[in-house]
């Protein structure tokens, strides 16, 4: 009888976060990106984490966060395979706000193995090595980071790529039972570039030099020009594998809702 009263307890809390997802989806189009911190605050109940990989929309994303004053908890995670670049610019972003970015690391032991079986670039040689090496670099680690959360906040946008253009402001995370955000979707690339500089916000040196997405330093080159945002990851990867598994359903699908009109 517990276990049966545990399920429905269990079914009702699930049903109510889907209804809050659906609700905060279709209120954050209405309302300007500096306003959404407060909205998502007053509707999630419970920890709200803002995961960061310091790349131009995150850092914008902080700003706002932080200027709002909303509580939140900042994440990241360390792969062992980031640029100096990107420790420079998270060294910044905390002096700049007073904050500190916890960081969660690969487990030991699965690092160790995955180097062993399949060499320190084994991600090179198939697709199946480079989604582990993502799946105990990444992928792990942001499950411990979202461990206990009610809300995750992310810094995705419409216009990064065909295969995020139907992502929605809000939706239900099924696997990890938890609400995920992304207030910039409606922001196109020169948007965010233009209110970085406005507001002197600290950004990766790498942008300078042409690397638009900024991920692992083995997987992530300079964008040629004409070339999409996200061309520079996993570059010698068919374009519809392009995803590390972060933000992805695990039949690998993206979390879908409606599709925004993007912001001018």
């Amino acid at each position: 009888m517990t276990a049966i009263i545990g399920d429905i307890a269990a079914a009702g809390f699930t049903a109510a976060r889907h209804a809050a997802a659906e609700r905060l989806d279709a209120a954050l189009g209405t309302i300007d990106a500096a306003a959404r911190p407060h909205l998502i605050r007053q509707k999630i109940d419970g920890s709200i984490r803002v995961t960061t990989s310091f790349g131009l929309e995150d850092q914008v994303l902080t700003h706002l966060i932080t200027q709002s004053g909303i509580e939140a908890s900042f994440v990241t995670l360390d792969t062992g395979r980031l640029f100096p670049e990107t420790y420079d610019v998270w060294s910044r972003t905390e002096t700049r706000y007073g904050i500190r970015v916890r960081a969660f690391y690969p487990d030991g032991e699965a690092a160790e193995d995955l180097v062993d079986r399949d060499g320190i670039d084994g991600f090179y040689h198939s697709l199946d090595a480079r989604k582990a090496c993502c799946g105990a670099r990444k992928v792990a680690p942001l499950a411990r980071a979202l461990r206990g959360a009610a809300a995750w906040i992310t810094g995705l946008r419409a216009d990064q790529s065909d295969h995020r253009q139907g992502l929605g402001f809000a939706a239900y995370d099924t696997a990890r039972n938890l609400v995920k955000i992304n207030p910039l979707l409606d922001w196109p690339r020169e948007r965010v570039a233009a209110f970085a500089a406005a507001e002197n916000i600290p950004v990766n040196r790498l942008h300078e030099r042409g690397f638009l997405s900024i991920g692992c330093a083995p997987c992530t080159r300079a964008v040629r020009p004409g070339e999409p945002e996200r061309a520079g990851r996993w570059w010698w990867e068919d374009e519809a594998a392009k995803e590390c598994g972060l933000h992805v359903t695990p039949d690998g699908r993206l979390t879908r809702a409606r599709v925004p009109e993007l912001a001018s």
